[in-house]
């Protein structure tokens, strides 16, 4: 049986966690601890005892959603195949305010994303990807978010697919029509 930790790694925004999910694998297989309280608090991640809501959505194949950034924290992940992330920071005041930092997303790598960093992701497995949001609080509409648009070309995320703005297959219209990060408040 190989076991293998829960580890979180700062990332270039400021609270923005990398997860490595702890993993045990015997001859059966895999188990991945997707969230255990203590174990997060053990590696010194400051999370909810309990999610309010948490979502699985399908995106096939090049789709592109984000970048939203809900007065909430999320942790995130991949339920199964493979996503390309992207997180800015949009928190007026934050010391790393305009930061962007990308990650290729797989099975038992998450990311904790503080209420304010915008986060968004494109499927890149050719069978689509499975994409976990756990909210810190229910979402509701009209709830206070910020969002992005991530063909913002002064952000210079290189999506591994690229993106057709007129393809709602590809970009949400209302995605597409976000403001550019230079237009926020």
């Amino acid at each position: 049986m190989t076991v293998v930790p829960l580890r979180a790694d700062a990332t270039a925004i400021d609270g923005l966690l990398r997860i490595t999910t702890k993993t045990v694998t015997d001859q059966r297989g895999t188990v991945r601890e997707f969230f255990r309280t203590s174990g997060f608090r053990e590696a010194g991640v400051d999370v909810p005892e309990r999610w309010a809501q948490i979502n699985l959505t399908f995106t096939q194949q090049g789709g592109l959603r984000g970048l939203h950034g809900e007065a909430t924290d999320k942790l995130i992940g991949i339920a199964s195949g493979e996503a390309f992330g992207a997180w800015v920071d949009a928190r007026p005041g934050s010391p790393t305010r305009g930061t962007v930092v990308t990650e290729r997303l797989a099975v038992g790598t998450q990311m904790l994303v503080p209420a304010g960093v915008c986060n968004g992701f494109q499927a890149v497995s050719p069978d689509g990807c499975e994409y976990l949001y756990c909210f810190g609080v229910e979402w509701t509409p009209g709830m206070a978010a910020v969002a992005v648009n991530p063909l913002d070309p002064a952000l210079a995320i290189d999506w591994p697919i690229p993106p057709d703005p007129g393809d709602p297959a590809m970009v949400s219209a209302k995605d597409a029509a976000a403001p550019l990060f230079a237009e926020l408040a």
